[in-house]
């Protein structure tokens, strides 16, 4: 198979993750298709693989060489995001891409178009991976999927490559933060790592948000709206009191860069209670304190308006910057860096505007930047991703398990 045959295959695994179920993996279908690569890692003739109870899948590519070279790993994520279904994906391939409109479903008026998305622009000529409209398309990260096993595949069949010992591992739930939460960093094995997880091609990444979640649990209080006065409490409307205290223009559709925001994703209520979910991030590390730290005092301030708790907040960190525990050891960013010069990709060292995996494992103790899977516009029907940025993301696994192993 090649590369896109294989991502053209995985896509049609529908593997959404659920924060809802407490279990891991969230969902049984992430475990039909991890059965399903551990099926097929068997076949290409990888050892050490195990799969275990939670969904995560590792393998080995033995090292080639006889002499001590550090055992890399490369990681991708099983999941799809639960932003849109991911069940009965249909992928198409737009050859030789003209830089107008693509009727992802003409029926429906479903329309791609680089007036909305600029960034089709940049891959003029090239063959891109769409849906029909109707789902995602699962590049993230079923793409870095695809290149971690294409490029074993491509190293096996290529002795001459010198290599050390590889690990791969493929994990369950990270669209949901908890991707790298029962990842077993001792049993994996690596020194340092890689997730392809990124986005556009070159992109390398050692910087992330600090990330927390946000319930804000709002009480009211009801009455027959004949006579409510001085007696009801709305808690829509309180809640929404509580919404126009944050920053209006911190959020993620007014920020970019290093920029950090506060995002409403839920809001569900009525006049007894209401509920809103918010997720909160910020690189800088004291900013992303003083958010949370404003978020409760929001809650202290209407509070002390009605007189009655009639708010709480509940934080819970979800993950860390990465760049203080991959700074030290800029080595593999340089080893990145250069595999991507020699596979013909141009390197752009840039801030992650969200999470990966990587961030929770570098704190775990395995230091693991995040480079470029080749996706664009994850999470919803208006994915796609070019077949060149796949090949060329599989060249850059390649080059890094050579450069590894010629600078030791």
């Amino acid at each position: 198979m090649t590369v896109i045959e294989r991502f053209l295959k995985y896509v049609t695994f529908d593997t959404q993750s659920d924060e809802s179920t407490g279990v891991t993996p969230s969902t049984p279908k992430q475990m039909v298709f991890a059965q399903y690569l551990k099926t097929e890692l068997e076949d290409l003739g990888l050892e050490e693989i195990s799969l275990d109870d939670n969904g995560y899948l590792f393998a080995t590519l033995p090292a080639n060489v006889d002499r001590p070279v550090p055992v890399i790993g490369f990681i991708a994520h099983i999941d799809t995001s639960p932003d849109m279904s991911g069940e009965n994906v249909n992928p198409r391939i737009v050859e030789n891409y003209d830089g107008t409109d693509i009727a992802l479903c003409e029926a429906e008026g479903i329309i791609l178009s680089p007036k909305r998305f600029p960034e089709l622009l940049d891959h003029v000529g090239e063959d891109l991976i769409v849906t029909d409209g109707h789902t995602l398309l699962g590049a993230d990260d079923k793409a870095g999927i695809a290149e971690i096993i294409g490029a074993m595949a491509y190293l096996k069949q290529h002795p001459e490559i010198p290599h050390g010992k590889i690990r791969i591992g493929f994990n369950p739930d990270e669209e949901i933060g908890l991707g790298a939460h029962k990842f077993d960093v001792e049993k994996f094995g690596a020194k340092w790592a890689y997730t392809m997880d990124g986005g556009e091609v070159g992109e390398l990444e050692f910087e992330n948000f600090n990330a927390a979640a946000a319930k804000v649990q709002v009480k009211g209080r009801n009455v027959h709206p004949g006579y409510a006065k001085n007696k009801m409490i709305n808690s829509l409307l309180v809640a929404n009191e509580f919404v126009s205290m944050l920053p209006a223009d911190e959020t993620p559709a007014t920020t970019e860069g290093y920029e950090g925001f506060y995002h409403l994703i839920g809001m569900e209520g009525e006049v007894e209670s209401t509920m809103l979910s918010y997720i909160i991030r910020d690189h800088d590390r004291e900013k992303f304190e003083s958010r949370k730290a404003l978020m409760q005092d929001c809650a202290a301030r209407i509070n002390g308006k009605y007189g009655e708790e009639l708010i709480t907040v509940e934080l819970k960190d979800q993950y860390y910057n990465m760049r203080q525990q991959v700074e030290p050891l800029m080595h593999i960013i340089d080893i990145a860096f250069a595999a991507m010069q020699e596979a013909g990709v141009e390197p752009h060292v840039k801030a992650i505007r969200g999470g990966t995996d990587g961030a929770q494992l570098s704190f775990k103790g395995l230091p693991c930047p995040n480079i470029f899977a080749g996706g664009l516009n994850f999470h919803g029907r208006y994915e796609f991703v070019p077949v060149q940025s796949i090949e060329k993301a599989m060249n850059v696994v390649v080059k890094i398990a050579e450069l590894t192993a010629k600078r030791y």
